[in-house]
């Protein structure tokens, strides 16, 4: 007979409440260093928390991994229940929270971490779908395998609206920050495949309503092979009559059966800012 598997994720899949307790997927908090304090990611801070410090005193956090002895703690009630356990990591070039999982992993066998080579809602879909094969009774190697195979197959790229918190992080020059506030520019960041690492895409001009139909139009276009199962709208905290502009046009091109809003956690929010929405899907 085989083992039960669990599904697990780092905070930072930015899957909805909702989705983690119909889907059993349980989480590890990624920690966010603020001033003398440190928190755990969507526990005891939230990103609005985060936008407010940042409001106040123009600093912002800084985010660390999950380290190898929190690992082997969330998971070895499982194991010794008699349990094997998928765990989903942000991308290794983003974090060493998948090296620290592959260590614990190594300790307590049973584990099988999975580096999403994603983040956000990148690593969430690749969760969910690991979550419907241990409901037809995978086994968590083979999910682990599968999915692992697939991490290529990820589309996900974030339009910022305002490169205020890029400027802040280091990620973005003055000069470069004072030109796109006067042209009106939202650059696209493109998250890598291959290992998570980001880099600038195409930069768009005007206004964000009319940017997002000119990105969602191109990106849709460039995919030739889109898996209809889902996608993610994952927004850092625009305001919902965006959201639902963006829902509702991405839903009238009729090229998904399931469009799932999400909210950042707090270590993407911190990252990217308020300002910030991204489209996220898969290829068959």
């Amino acid at each position: 007979m085989s083992k039960k598997v669990i599904i697990s994720a780092d905070s930072t899949c930015d899957l909805p409440r909702e989705i983690l307790d119909k889907y059993g997927i349980i989480t590890t908090p990624l920690h966010i260093v603020l001033g003398e304090n440190t928190y755990e990611d969507l526990v005891n801070i939230t990103p609005d928390e985060i936008y407010a410090h940042f409001n106040k005193t123009g600093q912002l956090p800084k985010t660390s991994a999950v380290n190898m002895q929190e690992y082997i703690d969330k998971f070895k009630p499982y194991i010794d229940d008699g349990c094997e356990v998928v765990h989903f990591n942000i991308g290794s070039a983003l974090s060493t929270s998948y090296q620290q999982c592959r260590l614990a992993a190594k300790e307590l066998g049973g584990v099988y971490p999975v580096d999403s080579c994603s983040l956000s809602s990148g690593t969430g879909l690749l969760a969910m779908e690991a979550a419907e094969l241990a409901q037809q009774g995978v086994s968590a190697q083979e999910i682990a395998e599968k999915l692992q195979a697939k991490t290529g197959k990820i589309h996900c790229n974030f339009i910022v609206d305002k490169l205020n918190y890029l400027h802040a992080g280091g990620r973005c020059s003055s000069v470069a920050l004072l030109g796109a506030n006067l042209l009106n520019i939202k650059p696209c960041i493109e998250v890598s495949d291959k290992d998570g690492s980001m880099t600038v895409g195409k930069k768009y001009r005007g206004k964000l309503p009319k940017v997002l139909e000119q990105y969602v139009k191109e990106k849709f276009e460039q995919c030739s092979n889109i898996d209809p199962k889902r996608a993610f709208i994952t927004h850092a905290g625009i305001p919902q009559e965006t959201c639902d502009h963006l829902y509702g046009l991405i839903k009238s091109l009729n090229y998904f059966d399931e469009i799932i809003i999400s909210r950042a956690s707090c270590t993407i929010s911190s990252h990217c800012g308020p300002d910030t929405m991204g489209l996220i899907f898969m290829e068959k």
